[in-house]
């Protein structure tokens, strides 16, 4: 589909929405009821079925969604939404949910860059980002398992000197076709 024509589809259904009114059963405090986060994937099985699965409608949960569902750097845009949820939202807990048949399971920062100089990102511009610092090896990495995944990235979060100790932070997979939780035990030390 063209851009304009999805604009165009996108444009009219909002127009509808609003002159119908139906925002109005989607009314809800900023303030999540259940005082829980959600870091999860940008998975777009998981739109519908991470709520529904979880039994949570608008206004119970904060969620928060990237590549992966992970916390690629400690002083980064997850955590930083993570900070906000717990201090401005009064969250006190945290689910870090992965699932199956991930995408950035077993994505290479090699492969990433490849697609983007497809796509016309020049290599002068890879080059000048490594020599800035960027380690695309590290930012661009998948993993290995769902587990592995949520294992360190709750292990991220539980490290980190800004998130305030009395948060829990607990970890899951879900299965992408039957929505089913499975926790993920912590690492022992």
């Amino acid at each position: 589909m063209k851009k304009e024509q999805l604009l165009e589809e996108i444009l009219k259904v909002n127009s509808e929405f609003v002159a119908e009114k139906k925002y109005e059963k989607h009314q809800a405090e900023k303030f999540p009821k259940k005082k829980l986060a959600v870091l999860t994937c940008m998975d777009t099985r998981l739109v519908k079925l991470l709520p529904e699965a979880l039994g949570v409608e608008n206004g119970d949960i904060v969620v928060i969604k990237d590549a992966g569902g992970v916390v690629s750097k400690p002083y980064g845009d997850v955590v930083r939404s993570l900070l906000v949820a717990i201090l401005e939202l009064g969250v006190t807990g945290i689910m870090v949910i992965g699932h199956t048949d991930c995408g950035v399971q077993n994505m290479s920062g090699d492969e990433m860059i490849h697609l983007m100089t497809e796509r016309g990102v020049s290599e002068e511009t890879i080059q000048n980002l490594k020599y800035s610092g960027l380690n695309f090896d590290e930012w661009l990495c998948g993993f290995d398992t769902n587990e592995q995944s949520v294992r360190k990235t709750i292990n991220a979060l539980e490290n980190n000197p800004l998130l305030p100790k009395d948060v829990w932070v607990e970890g899951f997979v879900m299965d992408t076709v039957t929505g089913k939780l499975t926790a993920v035990p912590k690492a022992t030390n």
